[in-house]
């Protein structure tokens, strides 16, 4: 009781937050999690207990010459992905089921690339992320893991102008609209691959769609007095340093856990899951930040994160508030 007062007091005072719509440009952004209610891409609920499930033994196939299991880690959220060796086949075989690619417009091409695209004009978002999805998909009877019949998210986060950049990207994305969640008609449409953008975000056209394959990666710290309809964004993100100043030594602060919790109580209660960006890369970290209801864990270091969740010392991390 003494906590939910808590939590209701901080949720008051993070109403006065600012409601404006900042953009950040270097805004990565994205997140989500597995739980024991349906469907497994919605994270809301009562808030008095939540058991997350990080693990899930199910084995995998990228291509035919490489045949390595994974478990799909629906807590896992691979940061600029495309910056790995090998561009979305080592998050899938390191059973990532959260992606981010930065896109630029640049020569009528939405080229993927943290700085510099007009070097990278083969690395275009359909050649590295939408083709292989597809490819896998159909292998794999409609799904991206097999036997994991819940949404892969990509998450683009938009480097270029938002208008220009999305009118170049929706006739791509229905090229590719039988593999990806729609929103269509007033009803969202489950898929394989769930499309979320950030950074340079499209906000009134996504609003005003009544039919669109794409979603938002809404400022966490907005939600509060966020008053769009839920099916515009299913993320809620920020950078960790505008919450939380703990680097994961010695305990968390009581005031960074509460309103850290009171915005996730807030996200899960509108349908988003949540992401931390820039957050210290410590198992320490990521433990409290499972603990607090955060679904994705933001990372660069995927063996580690793959590692830290299928140990056998990790089990299922329950929230109780």
């Amino acid at each position: 009781m003494k906590n939910l007062i808590k939590v209701l007091a901080l949720i008051s005072t993070l109403s006065q937050l600012s409601c404006s719509r900042d953009i950040y440009p270097d805004e990565p952004k994205l997140t989500t999690f597995q739980t024991n209610q349906e469907p497994a891409h919605k994270s809301g609920g009562s808030g008095a207990e939540r058991t997350v499930y990080v693990a899930v033994e199910i084995p995998y196939n990228h291509n035919a010459s490489s045949k390595k299991a994974s478990s799909p880690l629906a807590n896992g959220f691979a940061h600029n992905d495309y910056l790995h060796k090998h561009p979305l086949y080592d998050a899938l075989e390191n059973g990532f089921t959260n992606i981010e690619a930065d896109i630029f417009l640049e020569n009528d091409k939405l080229i993927v690339a943290h700085f510099f695209p007009w070097f990278k004009g083969d690395r275009t978002l359909e050649s590295l992320y939408l083709q292989p999805l597809l490819k896998r998909t159909i292998e794999n009877d409609g799904e991206v893991f097999a036997g994991y019949n819940h949404p892969v998210t990509l998450l683009i986060d938009i480097k270029t102008n938002a208008v220009a950049t999305y009118a170049k990207l929706k006739p791509l994305l229905e090229k590719y609209k039988s593999i990806l969640t729609g929103y269509e008609n007033g009803k969202v449409v489950y898929r394989a691959v769930t499309i979320v953008l950030s950074g340079n975000k499209p906000y009134q056209a996504i609003e005003n769609e009544k039919n669109r394959l794409a979603f938002i990666d809404e400022d966490l710290c907005k939600v509060p007095c966020d008053q769009v309809n839920d099916n515009v964004f299913t993320m809620a993100s920020c950078r960790y340093s505008r919450l939380i100043k703990w680097n994961g030594n010695g305990p968390i602060t009581d005031a960074d856990k509460n309103t850290l919790c009171a915005l996730v109580i807030i996200a899960h209660k509108m349908g988003a899951k949540v992401r931390l960006w820039a957050s210290p890369e410590n198992t320490a970290v990521w433990a409290e930040l499972l603990s607090c209801g955060v679904d994705l864990i933001n990372t660069d270091e995927l063996v580690t994160f793959k590692n830290y969740l299928v140990s056998p010392n990790f089990s299922a991390v329950t929230h109780r508030m």
